[in-house]
């Protein structure tokens, strides 16, 4: 059964597969930087309100799929989950001070609304370690 969730006098059910990818495309996102990845996204989405229901990090890009109130343009959660991110990845584990130019994942993402098709959306993420069997992933939990 569909489940439609509520806010004061709208009820909805926004979902969105979201795919992102370090800058230059990097295989950048192993070990350490890896584990740690899964726990800043998904603590960051809770901050924003906003559900991350399944996720996983390959070598060289993320997939998420979020179901986010309507209040929240797409645009504005990536450009948070991303710039926020970012600034976390660079002070706690890479180590720099700065405030500025911190760089982490390259400019734009892939999006794609659910719609109905949600657990396809679902296996096709859970899947990907499968379908690139070069490539290390870990679920973000």
């Amino acid at each position: 059964m569909h489940e439609w969730k509520s806010q004061n006098q709208v009820k909805w059910d926004c979902k969105y597969h979201i795919i992102f990818i370090p800058k230059y495309r990097r295989k950048v996102l192993y070990g350490k930087l890896r584990a740690k990845v899964g726990t800043i996204i998904r603590e960051l989405c809770q901050q924003k309100g906003v559900e991350l229901i399944e996720g996983k990090a390959m070598s060289d890009h993320i997939h998420l799929c979020l179901s986010m109130p309507p209040k929240y343009s797409v645009s504005q959660v990536v450009g948070f989950l991303k710039g926020k991110s970012a600034i976390r990845i660079h002070r706690e584990l890479l180590g720099e001070k700065r405030m500025t130019g911190l760089h982490f994942w390259a400019k734009g993402y892939c999006v794609s609304t659910i719609g109905y098709e949600e657990e396809a959306i679902r296996r096709y993420i859970r899947e990907q370690e499968e379908n690139d069997s070069n490539q290390m992933s870990f679920d973000i939990e």
